[in-house]
């Protein structure tokens, strides 16, 4: 069996007391490399726990951050396809209008088709990341708000194409003639372009659908941009929360490691007065 070194009462005082700044001092040393007085849940359960839940909900709400940006470019990939379509029917209405002043109107007729054909191919191209609102009614994008997915917006599309645009407010004003017939890909003037005040109705209807389409994605981009410098807003706040129930403060502890080695010199310069006692035996010799 080992034989322990006995000590004095004095310098075992010394001991203990100096072992007692060394784990402070280790403490402090931690807390200064780290930044933080809450390093694991050994030092505080309590607040080390409640900030974890603090960084994992702003982690979560991060990650919605990046689905509400995408959300927001694919409203806007549908904006610049209705700008266009919209700048195609501006050149509509102005075949239409040369049209009523010419004698052979299958010129401006090709054209017409040419550009409604082009509307066409514009929808296709205004998806952004497989989502296309321009594409059909049955198009739909969940954007979530919150860490659980609770809070949420639904985008809807709609149908861009120029016959869709007008089908139920011009076949309910003008039932003496077909859509096809003056918006489709057989398009005819008509006789002396009888069929032109169609024409021209027809493409008023499809502008004024447009206008309300972009007015409801300006809403939804409206909505969704306040939601997303409120969650911006969230996240920050959730990791200051975290960061006060964790964080240590570097002035304090840069006072504390100059008192702790301060007193841990003392403890040393006590342990050596405490065992003079014992080296004054040394002095029989």
């Amino acid at each position: 069996m080992a034989q322990e070194v006995t000590l004095t009462a004095a310098m075992r005082a010394n001991l203990i007391s100096l072992q007692n700044t060394e784990v402070l001092l280790n403490r402090t040393q931690e807390r200064l490399a780290t930044g933080k007085k809450v390093n694991s849940a050994l030092d505080n359960p309590l607040n080390f726990f409640a900030a974890a839940a603090h960084m994992q909900r702003a982690s979560d709400l991060s990650e919605r951050k990046d689905g509400m940006g995408e959300a927001i470019q694919t409203i806007k990939a549908a904006n610049n396809g209705i700008e266009g379509i919209k700048a195609l029917l501006a050149n509509a209405k102005g075949l239409v209008e040369a049209a009523r002043t010419s004698t052979d109107t299958s010129v401006q007729e090709k054209q017409f088709e040419e550009v409604m054909a082009q509307i066409s191919q514009l929808v296709q191209d205004s998806g952004y990341k497989g989502t296309n609102f321009l594409n059909g009614t049955g198009v739909s994008l969940d954007v979530l708000f919150n860490e659980t997915g609770t809070n949420k917006l639904t985008l809807t599309g709609f149908d861009g194409n120029a016959t869709a645009l007008v089908a139920t407010t011009f076949t309910a004003t003008y039932t003496a003639v077909a859509i096809t017939d003056v918006i489709g890909t057989n398009v005819t003037f008509g006789a002396s372009g009888s069929n032109l005040n169609y024409v021209a109705a027809a493409i008023t209807s499809a502008m004024s659908k447009l206008q309300s389409e972009a007015s409801k994605l300006s809403s939804n981009l409206a909505i969704i941009n306040a939601r997303l410098d409120f969650t911006n807003q969230m996240v920050n706040t959730l990791k200051e929360g975290a960061d006060k129930l964790t964080l240590a403060d570097t002035n304090e502890e840069g006072a504390n490691m100059l008192a702790l080695q301060t007193r841990q010199q003392l403890g040393v310069t006590s342990l050596s007065l405490a065992s003079q006692a014992a080296q004054s035996v040394l002095r029989l010799f």
